[in-house]
């Protein structure tokens, strides 16, 4: 009889089965499998690991094109590899590097910027991080607001990021939380404002760590996920350079920002649909061991639950897929299956807790259980929630929110 494992596989090619093999195998090392440690004093994530992903699997270049020093595997290629990291709760700069910035320096930077930074970011040499003012990820991308509006950035207002030239380059100053990875990346994309309110613009800009002199202050943040590592990032007149050119239409940087943002929904779907799919098989291994000496009167509807949730899951892993394979640039199913996705993780999350408790008397802070409701509680945090992901969606297409979902 043909197992969801065996049918999942069937469905993917070749190339993708090696993909999945290979880092699977990685990634189920004893080593590479405590996040809870990953977090704390490796920056973020552990550099061997990730050397290990970037340039023995090349992870880093998926998504990059071959002229760069990738592999032009595309959305699909890579929206695998963001299941088995979130199945295994990999803590990795592979989101805030390959799925964030890297596309964005693609699109935007100059044909020296892109053959100076791409084949470093492909080695693995290179990690970045996006870095909106006011913690507004989300809203920067585009997945919850209008990202034209300027709000999120502060409008050329006091606050946010302001930007100011100095001879050949620009200044940097203001202040952006909730930056993935922005405590130990090499570069930092800045979205800051320029021309002063009149004349607001927000552009990208490039702020390399080992130049950036005393002005730079990244401050960790521990959060709710020790594997995400997010951090503030003070900018004192940091000197910074302009990610490309100053485009003649200032809403260029903003529908990059927006097309980026709706990829990596997809990728994030997909990250989020491997927690939950890895919350649901830590559940089904705590329900699976030895029973109890008294028979549970909740078993048959624990089993109901599971039935329901193994759907909800599966669900969300085939929307992931199918937006991943979405052609253009921004596939507009992403927001909706990364909304799906993060559903799915927090009522995976939420069994596991369960099925935990009823084990072990509550869940512990060194167990699986706890690690997969952080990294729910974190994605919807910085992502969503998922009702406002389904009302932008609602927006964009001109659907009533329910039609759109």
């Amino acid at each position: 009889m043909e197992t969801a494992e065996d049918a999942d596989a069937a469905a993917l090619t070749e190339e993708q089965r090696e993909i999945r093999r290979a880092l699977r195998a990685l990634l189920d090392r004893p080593a590479a499998r405590t996040p809870a440690d990953a977090g704390t004093g490796t920056g973020g994530h552990d550099p061997g690991l990730w050397a290990l992903m970037a340039r023995e699997l090349g992870l880093a270049g998926l998504g990059l094109p071959e002229e760069y020093g990738g592999t032009g595997r595309g959305t699909p290629a890579l929206a695998l590899a963001c299941e088995e990291t979130g199945r295994a709760l990999a803590a990795s700069p592979l989101l805030a590097t390959s799925v964030l910035a890297a596309p964005l320096i693609a699109a935007l930077g100059t044909p020296a910027q892109r053959a100076e930074l791409l084949p470093r970011i492909a080695g693995g040499d290179l990690t970045c991080a996006l870095a909106a003012p006011g913690g507004s990820l989300a809203h920067a991308l585009g997945l919850t607001g209008d990202n034209t509006t300027g709000a999120w950035s502060g409008d050329g207002r006091a606050g946010g990021i302001q930007a100011r030239p100095d001879g050949d380059g620009w200044l940097l100053y203001g202040e952006a939380g909730q930056v993935l990875d922005g405590h130990s990346a090499g570069l930092l994309l800045v979205a800051a404002h320029t021309g002063g309110f009149a004349r607001s613009r927000t552009l990208l800009y490039l702020v390399r760590a080992d130049d950036a002199g005393p002005g730079l202050v990244r401050l960790p943040d521990p959060g709710l996920d020790p594997t995400r590592a997010p951090a503030t990032v003070q900018l004192r007149d940091v000197p910074a350079v302009l990610l490309g050119e100053d485009p003649a239409d200032p809403a260029a940087v903003l529908t990059a920002l927006a097309a980026t943002g709706r990829t990596a929904a997809v990728l994030l779907a997909a990250e989020a649909a491997g927690a939950a799919r890895g919350a649901l098989e830590h559940t089904l291994g705590l329900t699976g061991g030895p029973a109890g000496t008294r028979p549970d009167p909740a078993a048959p509807a624990a089993r109901h639950r599971l039935a329901e949730l193994s759907v909800q899951v599966e669900t969300a892993r085939t929307l992931a897929r199918c937006a991943a394979l979405e052609p253009g640039p921004g596939p507009a199913g992403g927001p909706l299956a990364l909304a799906q996705a993060l559903d799915a993780l927090r009522a995976a999350a939420g069994e596991a807790v369960r099925a935990e408790t009823a084990r072990s008397g509550g869940p512990g802070r060194d167990r699986g259980a706890h690690l997969y409701f952080r990294r729910a509680a974190a994605d919807e945090l910085l992502f969503g929630p998922a009702g406002r992901l389904r009302a932008r969606a609602a927006e964009r297409t001109g659907l009533p929110g329910e039609a759109a979902a």
